[in-house]
């Protein structure tokens, strides 16, 4: 008997001890845990695009400029910077920089992330103004551009600009996206797929040592969920509280909601590769037959604005006199008619498992069948979302995009160029001759008055064309544990928890 007590015993001490060594729980003082809604899909910035995986990346890489919260453009690896001509800027490095690997900034490898960025199908349109990068001595890069590019600043500010280490990138080769190396305040730790990310703080960053020790990102799809791991403490930050949910933070002792508005908007795009949507009545009589207000209503609960125009009104170059569709039957009815289909049709239309995204198609399903349009959903995970809308296998599809850079050029060039389809942001397929001579043109304008009326007819052509139907502009939220301090949304959408604390 005694001898299966001391067994039990050795049993149970060898458990504590197994619990000691397992997931860094949100209590402890010098870990941060950040739930949010989907998993990274990689954490190369050169391979994709999205923000799950953006705000990873925003702790581990640091870019040549920043854009600050009020959308200023601020120095980071840069000290300084100078345009010496219309086609050339030169940069000076901070002298000392270390990669998380031990390596220092150079130079070459501003030069090596840029040329690669410009090979990048995924990331390309950001930097597609480069003709060509210098590194002609070890602290200081020339870049040249094709032409004139007014908004060059706010494009090398974007996530997918994260300078990275030659040496590393070279070594990991097809890992890398899996063994990110950077200058950020947090280095890599582990990432557990689909379920946790965990980085460490990383001692020798070049603004000093962060306040947090560890910094894990979980995957926590259901926005209920998050808000119930807020609420028991087993995490410390939650991304994007859901609409029913924010009462219970906002009214909760230990708990803050921050709302903010974003520079981001929800559409519906069509893949105008596939028939009916190349046939432009079709695509006009599904933005007539979606009441939008109701979407902003019921699932948003208030908290979005209806979109006009594809891009917010915040941003550069928006254009706040494009008529919406308003919504209404008949006319849909009637378009339908003229296209063929006055007995509607059968299509799909895809989400993935973005909860939000999931009542969204719900509710389009039903005032779509007022139309006549009977409409299946398929929910997607992210990263076959995001792959399989790229080779263009959907009918219809629910994503959102922000326009990080504050400037039109990244909102409208990236969805709506023929330059720029599949992966890059075109996922519609979209090609219009006129749109891409005015997007051109006001890429190359240093005159900002051109470049306005340059975006405000392109954004009229498209809304006119229904390569999407627009929803609504997006507010974005975080719930934190009151213990958390520093913490400051981003109009971007994605934050620095170097000065994070609690």
């Amino acid at each position: 008997m005694k001898k299966i007590i001391s067994l039990l015993v050795v049993v149970m001490l060898f458990a504590v001890a197994l619990t000691g060594c397992g997931k860094q729980e949100a209590g402890e003082p010098d870990t941060i845990i950040v739930a949010q809604g989907a998993d990274a899909k990689t954490l190369d910035p050169h391979a994709t695009n999205d923000q799950p995986s953006a705000r990873v990346m925003k702790q581990i890489y640091n870019t040549l400029v920043a854009m600050d919260e009020n959308m200023n453009i601020v120095p980071v690896l840069a000290t300084k910077w100078e345009q010496v001509d219309e086609l050339t800027w030169e940069f000076t490095l901070r002298q000392g920089v270390k990669f998380h690997n031990g390596e220092e900034l150079k130079a070459s490898d501003v030069k090596f992330t840029l040329d690669r960025m410009v090979g990048s199908g995924q990331v390309a349109h950001i930097v597609s103004f480069i003709e060509s990068v210098e590194a002609p001595e070890d602290y200081k890069v020339v870049i040249r551009l094709k032409e004139p590019f007014a908004p060059i600043l706010a494009h090398l500010a974007h996530t997918a600009a994260s300078i990275l280490n030659e040496k590393a990138v070279t070594e990991a080769g097809d890992d890398y996206g899996t063994n990110p190396v950077g200058t950020g305040p947090f280095k890599f730790v582990s990432w557990q797929s689909g379920d946790s990310i965990t980085l460490e703080a990383f001692e020798e960053h070049f603004a000093g040592a962060p306040k947090i020790k560890t910094v894990v990102f979980r995957n926590i799809t259901e926005g209920t969920n998050r808000t119930i791991a807020l609420e028991t403490g087993e995490v410390d930050i939650a991304y994007d509280i859901e609409p029913i949910d924010k009462s219970k933070v906002i009214n909760h002792p230990d708990l803050d909601l921050i709302e903010e508005p974003s520079l981001a908007i929800a559409y519906i795009g069509f893949n105008m590769n596939k028939e009916p949507f190349n046939i432009k009545e079709v695509r006009q009589a599904i933005n007539y037959a979606i009441n939008r207000q109701d979407i902003v209503d019921t699932v948003l609960f208030g908290a979005g604005k209806i979109a006009n125009s594809p891009i917010p009104p915040q941003v550069f170059g928006a254009n706040p006199n494009v008529k919406e569709y308003e919504y209404n039957v008949e006319k849909a009815k009637e378009l339908l008619k003229q296209a063929g289909f006055e007995n509607g049709f059968k299509t799909t239309i895809w989400t993935n498992d973005n909860p939000i995204r999931r009542q969204i198609a719900t509710i389009v399903q039903a005032q779509l069948k007022e139309i006549g349009i009977d409409v299946t959903i398929e929910t997607l995970e992210w990263g076959a979302y995001l792959d399989r809308t790229a080779r263009g296998e959907h009918d219809m599809f629910i994503l959102g995009w922000v326009t990080v850079t504050g400037d039109a050029d990244y909102g409208l060039y990236a969805l709506y160029h023929s330059t720029q389809k599949g992966g890059a942001g075109n996922r519609t397929f979209f090609e219009n001759p006129r749109v891409d001579e005015l997007l051109e043109q006001a890429r190359v304008s240093i005159d900002f008055e051109e470049r306005e009326r340059l975006y405000h007819e392109a954004q009229e052509i498209i809304v006119e064309e229904a390569p999407v139907a627009l929803l609504y502009y997006s507010t974005q939220n975080v719930g934190l544990n009151k213990k958390v301090q520093g913490f400051k949304l981003h109009p971007a959408g994605h934050h620095s928890l170097f000065g994070v604390s609690k």
